[in-house]
């Protein structure tokens, strides 16, 4: 990372002056160093980077002979389709350890191809080579395996035992590899099932026996969103939550599968509705999250670009001064985990991007959180002792800056709302119940009284008028919509039209799988709410919903921590741990 990080301040700092290393001065006709310019744009540069000059001297060689050589590459690779790549050889077997070896080759032959070329050249009988940390397969093409101009290509010498044993290690890690693909498929497949099934259920049957999803506010309170949206929204939910709980469990190549899932079905609802929610910014810091786990940063536009959208939505979200969730909560500390790790992530970046003075700001922002965030130990064990858990007193002593009597008042407040909303449902639930019986004892079957009460939002009258004279529902519903719900006026309208409404005033009855949320039918297959297995499959993916609203709120801060320390030692110059 070191090495990285020098190079790039010193890329910027060439951009800056708009240096370019590969034209004359620092390059001769026969691309040669300008010695003498090269030394003195060492001289110049090693103040500006902490560096002592042959150090600077060593780096920016190689930042011109790369682009030289890119140069070079890319024209013959246009002309020619022949492609340069640069080989890391094996210690021992180069001749200069400061030069670095190209090899010239069509990227559609054989790997076995391009292996016995580089035997003969550099003298290696038995080698490998590895791509971006895979080995590459000798029966199949360079491009087959995502090798193109410029690739590196490390080469590894093995003895003939060696190679034998390799070659079974390979096969056993592609079997594992094929067998952990289909894994993560089938746990893909059972969430999106699951979820859609739930999605595609609206309420309207029994929530006692039928368990169903219902999209709410921060205060637990149902929110009216139009279905297709809906349907998305859940899908997207089920996702990211299926991804927390695979990155609780640190399995974090199998959860950012979910996540980027997630990440996708996000992107159909309403930018407006995203912008309300803090949910997709959660969602883009979790992927990022899960990149820096996996040691994947190398593709730092994608992860600054999400660390921006999370940034923004959480400026729209919360208020620029955090105003907004001020007057929703009535505090603020508990979702400034959020943003330790957001300026965490965005340090990282920054280093990896050479920008160590920003990254030094941003690591300064999570420092100062970081000491407000983390938390007494003895207040801790206070309200264990009082029996509260330890999720509600971590989140408690952050909402309340760490004071424990209003963390114990917060605690006892937030558990009494709990309470209250769960007896509103409780006797919504017997409402219903009741209006469900009252509309069966007039002759209608429980199941089409159920459908009416869930379409009429509760209301009787409504819902007779869905069931009235044995009208047609999409007919029935049409009519209501039309007159706002007035059933005389409705049930005037459809005996005007002998129960049958023009066209254009009935809905398009919708498919199985709603084209908003449904891909090809091997991705997102019927689903149907009345089987046993598609019970199970709903009871699975349930159990990865946290009963806890403020669930991805709750961090220890023990990564976090850890990851600070890492970038201290890499801005203080000290030695470098792996990320």
């Amino acid at each position: 990372m070191e090495e990285q990080n020098t190079e790039a301040k010193l890329k910027n700092l060439l951009k800056q002056e708009k240096i370019q290393l590969w034209n004359p001065p620092y390059t001769s006709d026969n691309n040669q160093p300008g010695q003498q310019q090269m030394q003195e744009l060492a001289e110049r540069y090693a103040p500006q980077v902490s560096l002592s000059v042959p150090e600077v001297g060593v780096a920016l060689e190689s930042i011109r002979v790369q682009a030289v050589n890119r140069g070079k590459g890319n024209k013959t690779f246009r002309e020619t389709n022949v492609a340069s790549l640069e080989l890391l050889l094996p210690r021992d077997a180069r001749k200069d350890l400061k030069t670095k070896n190209y090899m010239e080759t069509r990227l559609d032959v054989l790997v076995q191809e391009l292996v016995d070329r580089i035997g003969e050249e550099h003298g290696l009988r038995y080698i490998r080579l590895i791509l971006s940390g895979k080995t590459l397969c000798p029966d199949k093409r360079l491009d087959e395996q995502g090798v193109k101009n410029h690739s590196k290509i490390m080469v590894l010498r093995v003895t003939d035992n060696e190679l034998k044993q390799q070659m079974h290690k390979e096969e056993e890690e592609r079997k594992n590899k094929e067998e952990k693909k289909k894994s993560q498929d089938k746990s893909l497949q059972r969430t999106q099932k699951g979820f859609q099934i739930l999605s595609e259920r609206d309420g309207s049957e029994d929530p006692i026996t039928t368990p169903f999803l219902e999209i709410a506010d921060q205060r637990g309170n149902p929110l009216k969103i139009p279905d297709k949206e809906r349907k998305a929204l859940i899908l997207a939910m089920g996702f990211h939550e299926k991804g927390r709980s695979l990155m609780k469990r640190k399995q974090y190549d199998n959860a950012v599968c979910h996540l980027l899932k997630a990440d996708g079905q996000f992107r159909k609802c309403d930018s407006a509705l995203l912008t309300a929610v803090d949910n997709y910014a959660v969602l883009q810091l979790d992927i990022v999250w899960c990149h820096r786990a996996l040691e994947a940063l190398s593709c730092l536009d994608d992860a600054k670009s999400r660390l921006q959208t999370a940034e923004r939505c959480f400026l729209q979200c919360y208020g620029e001064q955090q105003e907004r969730l001020m007057m929703i909560k009535g505090n603020t500390g508990r979702e400034q985990v959020l943003f330790l790790r957001l300026y965490l992530l965005q340090s990282l970046l920054s280093y990896l991007e050479g920008n160590d003075t920003q990254a030094r700001d941003k690591l300064s922002k999570v420092e100062s959180l970081y000491s407000r965030l983390c938390l007494d130990s003895e207040k801790m064990n206070q309200l264990l002792l009082l029996g509260f858990t330890e999720r509600e007193a971590r989140l408690a002593l952050r909402a309340c800056q760490g004071d424990l009597q209003d963390a114990i008042v917060h605690i006892t407040n937030h558990r009494k709302e709990k309470e209250d909303l769960k007896h509103r449902e409780r006797q919504k639930r017997r409402t219903r119940m009741d209006n469900i019986s009252t509309l069966t004892a007039m002759g209608y079957s429980r199941r089409d009284a159920a459908r009416a009460l869930h379409r009429a939002d509760g209301d009787m009258n409504k819902a007779c008028g869905l069931l009235y004279l044995g009208f047609e529902r999409d007919a029935s519903e049409a009519a209501l919509r039309q007159t706002g719900g007035d059933v005389q006026s409705a049930t005037q309208l459809l005996l005007e039209n002998r129960g049958v409404l023009p066209s254009e005033l009935l809905p398009v009855s919708p498919p199985s799988t709603s084209p908003s949320t449904s891909s090809p039918s091997s991705e997102e297959p019927t689903t149907s709410s009345t089987s046993t297995e598609d019970d199970d499959l709903v009871n699975e993916v349930l159990e990865d919903i946290s009963r806890h609203e403020e669930d991805y709120l709750d961090l220890t801060l023990e990564e976090e921590q850890e990851l600070i320390g890492v970038i201290k030692s890499y801005l203080s110059r000290g030695p470098a741990p792996t990320v």
